[in-house]
């Protein structure tokens, strides 16, 4: 079950999937990216991703050198090619390779890379025990709904919590929260779930997308609004979605416990028909 490697067209090895130095993405973080996952061989909503890439494409006015049917065979190929039951799908596409100038250069072409990793999936022991968090100023840049390849507040932000010894760091703006570093914010205040409005400062996740359907599914009351950061320690559950962690129960934040310290109720049952959606799609 290899790795798989795939720049501009072409199956590749790691040691030929190399771009310039003077490729845009490594020059500007002048990209997008994508993040998609497998169980059991099947590609997790594909399509849902795809048309976020092309949305985000589209918001900095990057040319697609493939269509949507093009970029889905080429990822189920790359899928079939790993044989990996569980598989960390990246799709990255930059603006290209150019002599260094800000404005977007004539008559380039866009780089386009795709890789194919063995998914570790997330703890199940973390999943049955909760997480802990840490919150932190969000210092992200305005247009945060795109998906593009800025990531060092994230990644220092990740970094912060690291150091702290817990899994994630919140990010707050303004007195109110918006998401976590790596993944999208809930939580649960009697019997509602809610989570921050999208907005520029918020990502539309593909799983933060299929949580607040399956809430609604159960008839669960959902709220989309903006939550003030010091409203986070009274609530009675919160959790965290994401592609490669899922559904993740949250047990503390900045060392303060959430409610009786445990996983709840209601994030349980979503985790469950979460999963059974995960296995049967």
């Amino acid at each position: 079950m290899p790795d798989i490697y795939f720049l501009n067209g072409q199956f590749v090895s790691l040691e030929n999937a190399r771009v310039s130095i003077n490729d845009r993405g490594f020059q500007f973080g002048d990209g997008i990216y994508e993040v998609i996952r497998t169980y059991h061989g099947r590609i997790f909503h594909l399509d849902e991703h795809l048309k976020r890439f092309e949305k985000s494409a589209r918001e900095i006015d990057l040319p697609l050198p493939f269509s949507r049917p093009e970029m889905k065979k080429a990822i189920e190929e790359a899928c079939l090619k790993s044989g990996y039951p569980m598989a960390k799908i990246y799709v990255q596409m930059t603006r290209g390779e150019a002599e260094r100038s800000h404005a977007f250069p004539a008559g380039i072409k866009p780089t386009f890379i795709m890789t194919v990793l063995k998914l570790s999936p997330f703890s199940p022991a973390l999943k049955a025990s909760g997480i802990e968090m840490i919150t932190t100023e969000d210092l992200r840049w305005g247009r945060c709904d795109i998906k593009s390849l800025n990531l060092l507040p994230n990644v220092l932000a990740q970094q912060k919590a690291k150091k702290a010894g817990v899994y994630e760091a919140l990010m707050v703006r303004n007195g109110k929260v918006t998401e976590g570093s790596i993944s999208n914010f809930f939580m649960v205040k009697n019997e509602a779930v809610a989570t921050p409005p999208l907005s520029a400062f918020i990502l539309p996740g593909v799983t933060r997308d299929l949580v607040l359907d399956i809430a609604r599914s159960l008839k669960m009351k959902v709220i989309e609004e903006d939550i003030p950061a010091e409203e986070i320690y009274r609530a009675d559950e919160v959790f965290l979605s994401g592609t490669t962690i899922e559904i993740a129960p949250v047990i503390k934040i900045d060392g303060k416990p959430i409610s009786n310290g445990r996983p709840g109720a209601i994030t349980q049952t979503l985790m469950k028909e979460f999963e059974a959606i995960a296995l049967r799609e």
